[in-house]
């Protein structure tokens, strides 16, 4: 497995196509958190914005390949365990790039409340926000392998529906990455650091299901 996972980040970055997400990630960064605003609404807007990136991540990964080259490392090491593994490298990249986003948060806003009037200890704030980021990255990964090969094979319905999908999970009263970001934003009016512990535990359960469907749906389909 760590054979296919370095095979599939390196495809990953030799193709730049990660470089449109990143940006895009990186400006949303850069218009909605500015120096020195609540340490905890900052935090939740970069979680929350990760969602769709890391969605987008995956099907980057998925699709890196020309099916005659997808075909012969299918046909080495197995359809499902080929497509777990450009999942997990998508999922790598979120991650990584939701923590480093996390940590410039941190240290750049101002570790007090919405109405700056009570201290908001930096380390928890950030521990919780990275709890969050960790809980949308997880999401977008199951959106993403929900909304692109092998279960919807055309870009012309794929890319609306996994839009739609990344800003519902996003927003929706009762999914996990919105009760992550909603706990940020509650804790920063209360002047508290809640770590969103079950949406990060629904999280992990609905992707792991997310991609177990799309790993069986690969053995099935060819590409």
């Amino acid at each position: 497995m760590t054979a296919l996972l370095r095979y599939q980040a390196a495809l990953l970055v030799r193709s730049q196509r990660w470089l449109p997400p990143f940006i895009l990630y990186v400006a949303f960064l850069g218009i909605g958190v500015q120096s020195g605003q609540p340490i905890l609404d900052s935090l939740g807007y970069a979680a929350a914005a990760l969602l769709p990136v890391a969605a987008w991540l995956v099907r980057i990964c998925v699709s890196n390949e020309p099916p005659a080259a997808r075909a012969c490392v299918s046909a080495a090491v197995g359809p499902a365990r080929a497509h777990l593994a450009s999942l997990l490298v998508a999922l790598a990249g979120a991650i990584l790039l939701g923590t480093v986003a996390t940590l410039v948060v941190t240290l750049i806003s101002d570790p007090v409340s919405a109405d700056h009037q009570t201290p908001v200890p930096r380390f928890p704030a950030g521990a919780a926000g990275l709890l969050a980021t960790l809980a949308c990255a997880l999401l977008g990964t199951a959106v993403g392998a929900l909304t692109a090969w092998p279960l919807l094979r055309s870009p012309g319905r794929a890319v609306p529906t996994m839009l739609l999908a990344a800003l519902l999970t996003t927003v929706t009263t009762g999914s996990p990455a919105q009760a992550a970001v909603q706990g940020l934003v509650t804790g920063s009016r209360e002047g508290t650091a809640p770590l969103p512990l079950l949406p990060l535990a629904a999280a992990a359960l609905l992707t792991a299901g997310a991609t177990a469907v799309a790993c069986v749906l690969t053995s099935r389909r060819s590409p």
